[in-house]
């Protein structure tokens, strides 16, 4: 993942009433839920979370699919999980210079376990 692709899915969840639409899709598992549950769950008119799900999906973090006369929207959690990814993949290696410095540490000590 790159860093703007990155941005743009933590920029869609930066926004209270979204993050509260995407809790409540987690929560609510891989069946999703229907849009008009949402709304009215969360009391938001359906408008205004036709426009939160449209910035959630551009993002890639939701799916929408029409099942009858209802929308079924669902968490894309491959994004998720590439989104969680993307934030601990360098998690405690230091920065670049406390990482060398280890990294220099640690050959050294195998050097001399190796004499």
């Amino acid at each position: 993942m790159r860093d703007k692709q990155a941005a743009n899915g933590f920029s869609a969840l930066g926004n209270e009433t979204r993050l509260a639409i995407f809790k409540l899709l987690v929560r609510a598992g891989d069946k999703g839920s229907a849009t008009g549950r949402l709304g009215t769950e969360l009391s938001i008119p359906l408008s205004t979370l036709a426009h939160h799900l449209d910035s959630l999906s551009r993002a890639g973090l939701v799916t929408q699919n029409k099942a009858g006369r209802e929308v079924i929207c669902t968490v894309n959690y491959s994004v998720l999980r590439t989104l969680t990814n993307y934030l601990t993949e360098n998690c405690c290696e230091g920065l670049p210079e406390e990482a060398l410095t280890a990294k220099i540490q640690q050959d050294e000590e195998l050097e001399l376990v190796d004499q």
